[in-house]
């Protein structure tokens, strides 16, 4: 996982220390303890994990790691309790993530957050991202803060870019946006007021075309990664910390839900859509308006929904032929 400077994108706002935790959280506190007081300097994930940082846990999970850095772990769980030695547990997690995060850091989901923009051929550019002189970027475009965009890439018109990195030749085509929020909340206090803080970004891979209105969102905390030679067609959606490897070819209309692991050279017909949290593997074809519903091994070609094996769909079509649906 490529470590990324958070900063760029999202400046701190208040610096955030272990003894500050338990008043911060207050009433969601259950129990506190710590050996070290050290400074919070950002948010681990279960596959990152990063020194003088939090890490937000939904479960028992006994990682050597989280007592050999300085890792502080705010959980539900209180049978963490038991091997870690800087912990907070709280009676709601989603609530205590929210609280630190919109703490700790200006985010564009939050009133504060602050850009600056120079107004170049038609299009906002902010002053804190960096553009190679060979890009062209066509009208009514906004590139926000921390934005690179490598060499001879272009960038059609009423594109948004926000907390993305951009490689070299890439082309992304009208009315997309890339960066913006995911959608994270609490499914039992629904509400702008509850949603999740997104503070990751996107990394998009050189010689990647992007087809006309789609929306490629940030990660919560890590990345989303779209790999090198893609080819996406008009109107897909890309979720939050979806990585999809190299020469993927993902046709129109086509959802993909949060955390979704696409290898390489994967071909996706349209309108086919995929739930969140699951592996697709390397060399796989999935047909148009499949729904892909569990992990799928390498080399497999699939069908239907549920999707599976693309002959074992065909015999069950006959067989549904043969008895008049």
């Amino acid at each position: 996982m490529e470590n990324i400077n958070r900063n760029l994108f999202f400046p701190i706002k208040n610096k955030l220390n272990i003894d500050y935790i338990k008043d911060l959280l207050s009433d969601l506190v259950v129990s506190n303890k710590f050996t070290n007081n050290f400074e919070i300097r950002d948010i681990s994930s279960l596959s990152n994990l990063r020194d003088n940082s939090i890490i937000f846990l939904n479960k028992d999970i006994n990682n050597p790691d989280y007592n050999s850095k300085e890792i502080h772990i705010i959980t539900d769980n209180i049978e963490s309790e038991n091997y870690c030695k800087s912990i907070t547990t709280v009676k709601n997690l989603n609530t205590a993530y929210n609280k630190v995060l919109n703490f700790m850091y200006y985010h564009e989901d939050q009133i504060g957050f602050q850009d600056e923009f120079n107004l170049i051929n038609g299009s906002y550019i902010s002053k804190f991202s960096k553009i190679h002189n060979s890009c062209e970027i066509g009208k009514n475009c906004v590139i926000s803060r921390g934005v690179t965009i490598g060499s001879n890439s272009i960038v059609k018109n009423n594109v948004v870019i926000k907390n993305s990195l951009i490689g070299k030749n890439v082309i992304i085509c009208d009315n997309t946006s890339i960066g913006c929020s995911g959608f994270g909340f609490d499914f039992n206090k629904r509400g702008s007021l509850n949603f999740n803080p997104q503070i990751g970004i996107v990394i998009i891979d050189d010689n990647v075309h992007i087809g006309s209105s789609c929306t490629i969102d940030r990660g919560k905390i890590d990345n989303t990664l779209i790999g090198k030679n893609c080819m996406i067609d008009n109107m897909v959606h890309i979720a939050h910390n979806v990585v999809i490897g190299n020469n993927a070819c993902i046709a129109a209309q086509t959802g993909i839900a949060g955390s979704v692991l696409i290898g390489d050279n994967v071909t996706i017909g349209g309108q086919a859509g995929f739930s969140g949290h699951i592996t697709i593997g390397e060399n796989v074809v999935i047909a148009a308006r499949s729904g892909v519903t569990k992990n799928i091994k390498n080399n497999s070609t699939v069908a239907g929904f549920p999707a599976v094996d693309i002959k074992v769909w065909k015999k069950n079509l006959v067989m549904q032929r043969k008895n008049g649906y």
